[in-house]
């Protein structure tokens, strides 16, 4: 059976489609995305609750030439598949294949790049300013979700806009979530409005009955549509958006296809700044993710009759997490939670459940997280704020100001650290290291499995400095974490094996893979030392540099971060400091940002697997007994 979808791969395809045949398209095109991301894994509710948007946007604007900005991009799908992708839609996500974010290098219709929330209003604005400067005409559209306007960019970009009074759009797509349930006033505010169908009906039976009046028929139209706006504004969130200096226009129906392309058609010859509120359904057409739409936010692949995932879930670093922290709030009445909008994402779902007063979810604001923790810590009590390491850029200045400055107690538990897979570039948290490890009154520490994490999550509360505590995404090596939690001293190293050839020095992830490598390599004749680091800040100085003095050939270090101003880094400057000559070799990631795939195939790809550090430490010590008998 033929398909519309079948014969659309552009814009252009589509603006030859009867208007009245965009809802059956519609329909196909969340099929085609369910078929596609159960095999892959996605974003997949935020996508599905934007599809008919997708389609009208197309169908009205002339893209590329009319510039859609996509915030975040777990919006997009629908957009990719009809901006040429729909083709490779299938390597969604995969190694080589489609990102799952706009992304300009990939295509002309992503007009720009975006994978952290918030950013759109702003990038918008910026294209509306260089295309009145340029003297061009072409419009402007930001697409945003409710949830994303949480956070302080986005009001930033909201106030720039009605001070510039450039012609730009933004529709904020409002389905009352963002990953997780949405929180804050804001939301609150948002969710007091009319429905669009309802609106508009009244609004049409009013000026059917007050046309129809003899003489005073006209006069008394006006005055209704000056009373019309002042009841939007005082019952919708127009109030807000009316007070920023822009065009309220909505709410309306973001599944009627016919209402937004007539809307979407109206306000395109609207003079400065309108913003158009959009009513949709996240996980819409799909019932598994209508009914629980954070689940079916980002899933792995899944069963499409059941909704259930097609590989059973595994014991994972945040669930250890998770359930340690419980245990230790349990101890010690200080310790509060705060996530970013992401309690499930971070495992702090169960704390909510188990602590509901020492809770709080403070939207998609990771600045405001790390200062309302501080307040917590200034006043006595031991904040735990639980964040994903590449957000935790957004809030580098509260951390050196806020946090460190003042010499504040907390812990920051920096989840999906290192590489993270799929989501790609802007997700992989391969930075935190060199942003966090030169400020001062900061601990900064990585375990090497489950067991360790516990016990690093536990000394953390007893430190009394700020301490960051990087671990990665995915399965942990233990099935059943118990026992007593121990005290593991700051800036405290062990030694895993001994060897006189080289010493391999892991912070992390890197540890077991150092220790098979290292396994291998005394096969061959190479005896090689291994280190868990444990901490780079402080170092253990003492372990450190005696396994320098011992290594005959130096010191390999293994890292999973950015190479430059990393944990290797650290190690070359102590060795430096203290005089000691030894060679030296980092493994770590180079400085480059690494495309999205898989986790254990990224790894593998930049060498930080046992094989990789195999390679390099024989190769290494081969070029050091070459030196040596070149010397002698």
């Amino acid at each position: 059976m033929t398909r519309l979808l079948d014969d659309i791969d552009f814009p252009a395809d589509l603006k030859k489609l009867p208007q009245s045949m965009l809802p059956e398209l519609s329909r196909e095109i969340r099929e085609f995305i369910i078929s596609i991301v159960s095999e892959t894994g996605g974003h997949l509710a935020s996508s599905l609750g934007a599809v008919e948007l997708a389609v009208a946007l197309h169908y009205v604007f002339d893209a590329p030439e009319d510039k859609i900005v996509w915030d975040v991009g777990h919006q997009a799908y629908a957009h990719k598949i009809l901006t040429g992708r729909k083709g490779r839609f299938h390597t969604l996500r995969q190694w080589g294949g489609i990102s799952g974010f706009p992304r300009p290098a990939e295509s002309v219709y992503d007009a720009f790049g975006a994978g952290h929330s918030s950013t759109s209003i702003s990038a918008a604005l910026g294209m509306a300013a260089a295309r009145d400067l340029a003297g061009k005409s072409y419009r402007v559209a930001a697409v945003i979700g409710d949830g994303s306007m949480t956070a302080g960019l986005a009001f930033e970009g909201l106030n720039s806009a009605g001070h510039l009074k450039k012609d730009i759009i933004v529709i904020l797509n409002d389905n009352e979530m963002s990953i997780s349930k949405n929180v804050g006033a804001l939301s609150t505010f948002l969710s007091r409005k009319l429905t669009g169908r309802l609106a508009l009906k009244l609004k049409i039976e009013a000026e059917t009955f007050i046309k129809s009046l003899p003489v005073v028929g006209d006069r008394l139209l006006g005055i209704a549509k000056r009373a019309e706006d002042s009841l939007i504004t005082l019952f919708t969130p127009g109030m807000l958006f009316e007070g920023l200096g822009f065009n309220y226009v909505g709410p309306i129906d973001g599944h009627d296809t016919d209402a937004l392309i007539m809307t979407l058609g109206g306000i395109g010859e609207v003079k400065g700044p309108v913003l158009l509120h959009v009513l949709t359904k996240k996980g819409k057409g799909y019932r598994p993710a209508e009914e629980a739409p954070a689940s079916f936010h980002g899933v792995g692949p899944f069963d499409v009759k059941t909704g259930k995932g097609k590989k059973a879930p595994e014991p994972s670093y945040t669930n250890v997490f998770s359930s340690a922290l419980v245990e230790i709030a349990e101890q010690d009445s200080r310790v509060v939670a705060i996530t970013a909008a992401m309690p499930e994402g971070t495992g702090l779902d169960y704390f909510a459940r188990m602590f509901p007063a020492r809770f709080f979810d403070v939207g998609i604001a990771e600045q405001h997280a790390l200062t309302f923790a501080a307040g917590l810590a200034k006043e006595g009590f031991l904040p735990i704020t639980a964040i994903y390491s590449t957000f935790l850029q957004r809030a580098y200045d509260q951390v050196f100001h806020d946090v460190c400055l003042q010499d504040l107690p907390m812990v920051i538990a920096m989840d999906r650290a290192g590489i993270v897979g799929q989501d790609g570039a802007t997700h992989h948290g391969l930075f935190d290291i060199s942003y966090l490890r030169h400020l001062p009154n900061l601990i900064l520490a990585a375990p090497k499995d489950d067991v360790e994490l516990r016990d690093l999550l536990y000394s953390a509360t007893k430190y009394g400095h700020a301490t960051a505590i990087r671990y990665p995404r995915g399965a942990c090596r233990s099935v059943d974490v118990k026992g007593r939690l121990k005290e593991i001293p700051a800036g405290t190293a062990e030694v895993l094996k001994e060897g006189a050839d080289v010493a391999i020095i892991a912070f992390g992830t890197m540890v077991y893979p150092a220790l098979e490598a290292a396994g291998r390599l005394e096969q061959a004749g190479i005896r090689a030392a291994v280190i868990n680091a444990r901490f780079v800040k402080p170092l253990d100085e003492g372990t450190i540099l005696g396994a320098a003095s011992a290594a005959r050939f130096g010191v390999v270090t293994a890292e999973e971060n950015a190479v430059m101003g990393g944990f290797g880094s650290a190690v070359a400057e102590l060795l430096c400091e203290r005089g000691m000559p030894c060679p030296m070799k980092m493994i770590g990631v180079p400085d480059e940002f690494i495309e999205h795939g898989g986790q254990d195939e990224l790894r593998k790809r930049l060498g930080l697997d046992a094989d990789g550090i195999e390679r390099v430490v024989a190769e290494f010590v081969l070029a050091g007994r070459k030196a040596v008998g070149a010397a002698s």
